[in-house]
């Protein structure tokens, strides 16, 4: 038996060998990303089919986590693309000059909205809201109702977070100077603010809230994985803000082909497909829909900021809603 045991080791040093001759791209994104349920895995898998290279995940915190920690590395990071920004940041973003145009023809993309960006491409996108139970009583139908309400909510920190800052950018939309009123009117109904997403998700999960900040996409992810449909979004008369999910390129990658290829792959079915089950967001390059998402509530008026104007709005914005929760 000691041959065997002998060419099984070698078999598996040779292999070992081989993979670290592999060439790596190293991608930065947030948490949910990563685990075993979300969409990283799979995608890690499809793309390594045809790369010839090994995908490496990088857990960054949330989304506004990422570029404050690519802001920190600067040409020093070990990331090659960075997946995981959303249009709240991408002026932001490309003011570090740390990221490289992308390069890829944007045509097939099938989002709510034009896409012009040179630099960073879409990979999701989906509308912001209040997710309950649906026995929850008396759902508010707005910002003000819910502010008038008993409701508890768990929402995130618009400084780490991409949902907080999506939300901030809502508030912002929908109201304008009257922000302010809002969110000393919604300061009572806070239970927390987490770092991000996932974090208040648990949060109401354990029933610590009656609401989250979260995706009119979250309650098929009940509906579909837990066959559960007792989850519902509320629908805002206001309307619901738009986040496009984005990917860049990061100039001082090592791997520049291998890095614009995974761009290119990520518009393909062997990422796209992947999507509304695993990140359960709508795919920003079409395909079919899984049965579940045509229950979910559709907002009658989407909210965007274009990328500048979010930018420019941000540090204000942050600043009410942090003097309103502070009061």
């Amino acid at each position: 038996m000691r041959p065997l045991a002998l060419a099984s080791g070698l078999i598996a040093l040779g292999a070992a060998a081989a993979a670290q001759d592999l060439p790596v791209l190293t991608i930065y994104t947030y948490d949910s990303f990563v685990p075993d349920w979300g969409p990283g895995p799979a995608i890690e898998a499809n793309f390594e089919e045809t790369c010839g290279c090994d995908l490496q995940w990088v857990a960054a915190g949330d989304g506004a986590a990422l570029l404050s920690r690519l802001r920190l590395e600067g040409e020093r990071t070990e990331a090659d693309i960075v997946l995981g920004l959303d249009t709240s940041l991408t002026a932001a973003a490309k003011e570090t000059g740390l990221f490289a145009p992308h390069g890829i023809d944007p045509s097939g993309l099938s989002l709510p909205v034009a896409w012009e960006d040179e630099t960073f491409l879409p990979y999701d996108w989906g509308y912001f809201a209040f997710v309950h139970r649906t026995d929850l009583e008396n759902v508010p139908g707005s910002f003000e109702e819910l502010a008038a309400s008993d409701v508890s909510i768990v929402i995130q920190d618009p400084r780490s977070s991409t949902p907080g800052l999506g939300l901030l950018m809502w508030v912002e939309a929908a109201y304008g100077d009257g922000a302010d009123a809002i969110w000393q009117g919604l300061s009572d109904n806070i239970v927390t603010v987490t770092p991000g997403w996932s974090e208040a998700y648990d949060l109401f999960l354990s029933g610590e809230a009656d609401m989250v900040l979260s995706y009119t996409t979250s309650p098929a992810y009940h509906l579909i994985a837990e066959e559960d449909d007792g989850f519902a979004s509320a629908a805002f008369s206001e309307g619901h803000y738009l986040q496009v999910e984005v990917a860049g390129m990061v100039a001082g990658t090592d791997q520049p082909e291998l890095a614009r290829e995974f761009l290119e792959f990520m518009l393909t079915p062997g990422f796209q497909d992947v999507i509304p089950t695993t990140n359960w967001m709508y795919p920003a390059a079409g395909g079919e829909l899984p049965d579940g998402f045509d229950t979910l509530t559709v907002p009658e008026t989407a909210l965007l900021f274009p990328a500048d104007e979010a930018a420019g709005r941000r540090e204000e914005a942050i600043a009410t809603w942090a003097g309103a929760l502070s009061r």
